[in-house]
């Protein structure tokens, strides 16, 4: 996601006015979104025009808001949590059956990625409310569509029959209609999977687990194992003209060479930025849990034990050669890499995006509990190249938006995977630097003055500070019941 709309990257949006030049570009995202645009100025938008209404949601906000101390963290929760559904979900239907967009907010396309963590925080409302629940089922049904339309792709359009995003018309790789992006990206394999079975275990429905899901299945699966590249480097390729490098990839498109061992290689990270190796550990590691929740649905649902074995195979192979290849040996102890080639080539650092290294908890997805405190120290420190710390607070960024930019996901995944009120009091006290005043969560900031921020218009960090909350609300009530002073520092 690296440009919003008329060819403008976000850095130089930033520097043509920041949110006013934002705001000046909405029409644009409006007409390729069904109409719809939202000014992220303030406060959400008012009840007829919000794009999904659900008096259950409404309640668990009023809930939820008695239960927070702090009045900017109470105003941010009632923002922020229902943002998807006020601002970037298209309900429809497509062959009788539920079909839903959701865009990101500013960038008129659906991420298999961002869509699937936007929606994640509604699953237990969806169990008392039928439209939410068909809404979920609708995401479910559309992510399946665009899995096979195109594994490879990280992003479509919302109207399948529409050209691609402006930036990736030009690139040499087998676009598909109704692509928008053709990143390779393995998380945006694994995302689906991870809705669809919470989706299972908290609705107890199985309506979207039709044929269509499960040719859609055994499409990932298939995707998976090519780029394990045991027979070569697979059918994927993809390369773009660009002056930031991480926007294409090397080697004739296929990203630097890897040796074969048993992992699956993605071209991109979550961040839409390529990778240096291809072997991405979280991703890898985020892989092995998603391969055993489709197991596990393949045999109660699907009744089909060769996929559910297959899955199960790969899963297992998978992590063996993580603990063989991932882990790298640094002064302080053993820790998981970022990258990895396979010949011995490692990546020590974290980036922002999930998944990471620091969100592996969040993800299910960290099999050695040791390992990752060692890492997570690791990460979330000046050792990795992409943390930052200034006045305006601390946290992990990447070149997706570059040096001194926190993402203030990093500090919500911090407090996420924390055990200590004190980390979590200082998370929550820098996410409320970080949104400026706006009453939004932003998609980064530079790290000495909050107000140089980038997208205004991010539904999944809104949707997933809401997620925090919550989970504060449920298990560590006593942070909540604080009011979070901010330094006067970071107020200045």
């Amino acid at each position: 996601m690296k440009k919003y709309v008329q060819g403008l990257s976000r850095r130089e949006l930033l520097q043509r006015g920041g949110v006013a030049a934002l705001a000046s570009f909405l029409p644009s995202v409006a007409a390729a979104a069904g109409g719809f645009a939202w000014d992220p100025a303030g406060e959400r938008p008012q009840p007829a025009d919000r794009r999904f209404r659900s008096e259950v949601v409404e309640q668990y906000l009023v809930e939820i808001r008695a239960r927070i101390r702090d009045p900017e963290l109470a105003r941010l929760f009632f923002n922020c949590f229902p943002n998807t559904l006020d601002t970037t979900v298209e309900p429809g239907t497509f062959e009788g059956r539920p079909d839903t967009v959701v865009i990101t907010g500013d960038i008129p396309a659906m991420w298999q990625r961002d869509s699937s963590a936007q929606v994640w925080p509604y699953l237990e409302l969806a169990r008392k409310d039928e439209r939410l629940r068909a809404l979920i089922e609708g995401v479910i049904r559309r992510q399946t569509r665009n899995i096979l339309i195109d594994p490879y792709a990280n992003a479509f359009m919302a109207d399948l029959n529409a050209l691609p995003l402006e930036w990736s018309r030009h690139d040499d790789t087998e676009m598909k209609q109704g692509v928008g992006e053709r990143k390779y990206e393995l998380d945006s394999l694994c995302y689906p999977i991870r809705l669809a079975h919470g989706y299972w275990k908290r609705t107890g429905g199985t309506q979207p687990f039709d044929a269509q899901w499960h040719d859609a299945m055994r499409v990932v699966v298939r995707t998976m194992r090519e780029q394990q590249r045991k027979d070569g480097p697979g059918p994927y390729h993809f390369q773009r003209t660009s002056p930031t490098p991480t926007e294409t990839l090397g080697e004739r498109g296929f990203g630097n060479p890897v040796k074969s061992v048993g992992l699956i290689a993605s071209g991109f990270r979550p961040s839409d930025d390529a990778c240096i190796f291809p072997f991405l550990v979280p991703a890898n590691l985020f892989a092995v849990a998603s391969l055993r929740q489709l197991a596990e649905m393949a045999s109660a649902i699907l009744h089909d034990n060769s996929l559910a074995e297959n899955a199960s195979s790969l899963a297992k192979e998978v992590e063996s050669t993580a603990r063989q290849h991932a882990i790298a040996l640094t002064p302080e102890g053993t820790i998981w890499a970022y990258e990895v080639d396979g010949f011995g080539g490692q990546v020590l650092l974290d980036d922002a995006n999930v998944p990471s290294l620091l969100a592996l908890p969040y993800l299910d997805s960290s099999p050695d509990a040791a390992l990752y405190a060692r890492t997570r120290a690791f990460v979330w420190s000046e050792r990795n190249p992409w943390f930052f710390r200034g006045s305006a607070g601390e946290g992990i960024g990447g070149p997706h938006e570059g040096s001194g930019m926190i993402w203030p996901m990093s500090q919500m995944m911090y407090a996420l995977t924390s055990i200590s009120a004190g980390e979590i009091r200082e998370a929550l006290r820098m996410l409320k630097i970080g949104s400026a005043g706006s009453g939004f969560i932003h998609e980064s900031y530079f790290k000495n003055d909050a107000r140089n921020f980038t997208r205004a218009w991010f539904a999944w960090a809104n949707s997933l500070f809401g997620e925090l909350i919550v989970h504060l609300a449920e298990v560590r009530l006593e942070v909540l019941n604080l009011r979070v002073k901010r330094s006067p520092a970071a107020s200045a």
